[in-house]
């Protein structure tokens, strides 16, 4: 398959900006009990706000485009990767993904396929997409595909509630209430699951994101006591997340293993396809290489008969990323939505619902509201 999209090199980068803001949000917990998830994963009650560490890429016509690291609260060491390595690296660069992309991952590999410095070339790689989108005149998703759609569906992404049948059970009908018709928890226990189940409906899409809980043994008896809440995936049950024999083996036991979000790099995520390690594929477009890794996944999981279902646990530039790719790529996948409620919005698609129409604007379309980003800034600076 020939991946290279047709448009123009482009004009050489001249600056890079890095923003990081936090925008603060309400999950709508009643009770504060205990967790099994730790302080560092998102889910957690210790989250009161989403951190989005933005670069905002100019180059030599004026034009700029938007990327986005994932980060939370490894941003301070994903920020230093920014600003000492790879924004330097691209200045002077043509503003061309395509050009960029070989000479970047080459240059860093001596730093890890996953972590702060490849989110650095995540983010970068999407700015330069949506550089090359918006001068060939057109959203990056019918840059990818001319026949693009424009509707995309979402599902709603909960936070963790402490493993509480009740709550979960009360979130779940929060979530029907505004519309949606598929769920995703971080709960691991059958009575959590089951309560979710019961509240959605034989009918509705669930899966739950255990976040590395268990070793082979446990989550071999997971999958088994898990199995009559037919979940359409169990998202990374096994520490280490990369542990591709083990997730051969209840995959293959089971079937309904999922991960990718902390793949090494598309090499490591396609390793883990080939093994039959998973039954559905789920790079982050912050973490696994940018448009350009993303795309490589996607081709990858067409060729293999894996279903690709994008982690998208953004506010930024990179929910608009991962929405162009669906409606361009992946038309019958889902965009995951985090289900928390929003004093104020940074975008238009930022606290989207269940089904999002997006519009012609060349690029990713991102738009941020200059006086919500200004309020909300922790941090920038400018390379030049």
């Amino acid at each position: 398959m020939d991946q290279r999209a047709d448009h123009p090199a482009g004009p050489a980068v001249t600056q890079v900006e890095l923003l990081r803001a936090a925008m603060p949000f309400s999950a709508g917990r009643r009770v504060r009990g205990e967790e099994t998830v730790d302080e560092y994963n998102a889910s957690s009650q210790s989250f009161t706000r989403m951190e989005a560490l933005m670069v905002r890429v100019t180059d030599a016509s004026g034009a700029v485009g938007w990327g986005e690291a994932f980060g939370h609260r490894v941003n301070p060491a994903t920020w230093a990767a920014l600003e000492h390595l790879v924004a330097p690296f691209v200045l002077g660069r043509p503003a061309d993904p395509e050009a960029v992309r070989p000479d970047s991952e080459y240059a860093f590999h001596a730093f890890g396929r996953t972590g702060p410095v490849h989110y650095a070339v995540s983010a970068l790689d999407t700015a330069l997409w949506d550089l090359a989108a918006q001068r060939a005149g057109a959203p990056l998703r019918r840059l990818l595909n001319p026949q693009a759609g424009d509707v995309v569906d979402c599902y709603a992404s909960l936070v963790h509630y402490g493993e509480d049948p009740t709550e979960v059970a009360h979130h779940v009908a929060r979530a029907q209430q505004a519309g949606y018709r598929a769920f995703k928890l971080h709960e691991s226990t059958p009575e959590a699951v089951g309560a979710a189940r019961e509240q959605a409906g034989a009918e509705a899409v669930l899966m739950t994101d255990v976040n590395c809980r268990w070793d082979e043994a446990g989550a071999d008896a997971a999958l088994r006591a898990l199995a009559p809440y037919e979940l359409r995936w169990l998202e990374e049950p096994v520490f280490p997340p990369d542990d591709a024999a083990t997730m051969a083996r209840l995959n293959g036991r089971h079937g309904r293993v999922s991960a990718g979000e902390n793949a090494s790099g598309v090499a490591g995520m396609v390793e883990q396809m080939r093994a039959g390690a998973v039954e559905v594929a789920q790079p982050s477009v912050g973490k696994i290489g940018g448009i350009s890794g993303m795309r490589e996944v996607i081709a990858a999981g067409a060729e293999l008969g894996v279903d690709v279902v994008p982690h998208n646990f953004y506010c930024g530039p990179a929910l608009n990323a991962t929405a162009q790719l669906l409606a361009g790529l992946l038309p019958d996948a889902q965009l995951e939505v985090p289900f928390l409620q929003w004093p104020q919005r940074l975008h238009a698609l930022h606290g989207a619902g269940p089904s999002i129409t997006l519009d012609e604007t060349p690029g990713l379309g991102f738009a941020p509201d200059e006086q919500v980003l200004q309020d909300h800034l922790l941090a920038s600076t400018v390379i030049a």
